[in-house]
């Protein structure tokens, strides 16, 4: 049996409806104790497991924090509360504080009506498909609560924030600075509201911060990566040099040149990789996913740099890269990951890297990125009642062939389930445009031909 709440990110939906309800969230939070509970952590004597959980600025944030805090506690394991602060902070302090598990409540880039749940283990990486699997399984046992004298206990810690924002500057050379750069940094009204700005200012850089109002329920709302545009308008406003925009739970980067052009996760991976690959410090190569631009793999290729993918999600990109001992990869969307620097993808990191090549080559983005022209991609999100089955319709395994015979050596199509939504996503990629629109508009009817 797979997985039933776990999707490629952890647990998600909208507040209120299953799995997230605070009964459920009592449930797992009971189910991950009780797991961590039954493990040798070799702990000294009537010390119990520790997890820290950390969340974003929904509001339901306070719901879901407490109804975790419950079950864990049930459990008899000790729970830190972290408060706001980014995804990639939860698992660095997960792993500094030497604890057994950190926990996530984010729905990252989507709207404030949706939450989730990610889990990281005591390295501070994403939990493996098994471990949720199991912790899955053991929701269907009821709830027993520990004695009194063994029931977790919970405190606050009230240094996360700081210890975070030292732990980024850490990963940028102490040989460099940011002085004389001005950076317009767009938080999305999400968890990094209170961290990025400091980041970059203690840097040396004029930083200005936008999207740092957070109400409970303006998160991602028209600012932070997923909506670039409104950073676009800051950057050319302020007249500076860059701007770098996050999603809500601080995972994705997005950054913004002085003339106002957008530089996705593709991008963004090519100037990490090449910038390592010239200064001799890239092991093995690149690893993308099913929906990295073809053109980034054209590019590397003529670099002379290994290149992979892997299925959506950044989690798999980190299985990918942990099996081939390779350190750098990442997704269009952002999350992008520096083994050398960080166990999880981090927008902050990412984008100091990125910031790393452009002040020791002297170089814009725009430079940085001049081998690499971006195919043009269309995305075609198809909603269906059921995600089941849909590779083994005839009408749209047709159509799909058709497209991949015309674009043959010049584009790729792609069809997927997603992990977290009732959506048949449709990309169509290649060097001419008007192909790639028609194949895209064709198999997207397709499929919702099938799906009635």
């Amino acid at each position: 049996m797979g997985r039933r709440y776990f999707g490629t990110d952890g647990v998600r939906g909208k507040v209120g409806e299953l799995p997230i309800t605070p009964e459920f969230m009592m449930h797992l939070g009971y189910s991950a104790g009780k797991r961590l509970m039954s493990k040798d952590w070799h702990l000294a004597k009537d010390e119990r497991p520790t997890v820290l959980i950390g969340k974003d600025t929904r509001v339901s944030g306070y719901l879901l924090e407490s109804a975790l805090q419950a079950g864990l506690s049930a459990a008899g394991v000790d729970v830190f509360l972290a408060g706001p602060v980014p995804t990639p902070a939860v698992a660095y302090l997960t792993r500094a504080l030497r604890l057994q598990a950190g926990i996530v409540i984010s729905a990252s880039h989507n709207p404030y009506e949706d939450n989730g749940i990610k889990f990281f283990s005591e390295t501070g990486s994403k939990l493996a498909d098994d471990v949720e699997k199991a912790i899955e399984e053991g929701m269907a046992d009821p709830i027993e609560t520990m004695p009194s004298r063994h029931l977790g206990r919970a405190r606050r810690i009230s240094d996360a924030a700081g210890r975070y924002i030292e732990f980024c500057k850490s990963t940028f050379p102490f040989d460099l600075d940011l002085r004389e750069m001005r950076i317009v940094v767009d938080c999305a009204h999400g968890a990094t509201y209170h961290i990025a700005r400091h980041v970059f200012h203690e840097l040396g850089a004029d930083a200005i911060a936008i999207g740092v109002s957070p109400d409970g329920l303006n998160i991602n709302r028209e600012c932070g990566a997923t909506h670039p545009e409104t950073l676009r308008e800051a950057v050319l406003e302020e007249n500076a040099d860059l701007g770098i925009a996050f999603d809500g739970d601080g995972d994705r980067v997005v950054m913004i040149d002085r003339q106002g052009v957008i530089y996705d996760g593709d991008q963004l991976l090519y100037v990490l990789a090449l910038h390592r690959k010239q200064n001799g410090t890239l092991k093995g190569g690149v690893v993308g996913t099913l929906m990295t631009n073809l053109a980034v793999e054209h590019a590397l290729e003529r670099c002379g740099i290994p290149f992979e993918r892997a299925r959506v999600g950044d989690r798999y990109v980190l299985e990918k890269l942990q099996k081939n001992e390779w350190q750098v990869g990442g997704e269009g969307s952002g999350h992008i990951i520096c083994l050398d620097r960080h166990s999880t993808g981090d927008g902050i990191v990412s984008a100091l890297q990125v910031l790393h090549a452009m002040r020791q080559e002297n170089a814009t983005l725009s430079e940085l990125t001049s081998d690499l022209s971006l195919y043009p991609q269309i995305l075609v999100n198809v909603k269906v009642a059921s995600k089941n089955e849909f590779e083994k319709n005839e009408s749209v395994m047709r159509a799909k062939d058709a497209a991949e015979k015309d674009l043959e050596g010049m584009g790729r199509v792609l069809l997927r389930a997603s992990g977290t939504e009732p959506l048949i996503r449709v990309m169509v990629e290649g060097k001419s445009e008007e192909r790639v629109r028609y194949w895209a508009d064709s198999i997207a009817k397709a499929v919702r031909d099938a799906a009635g």
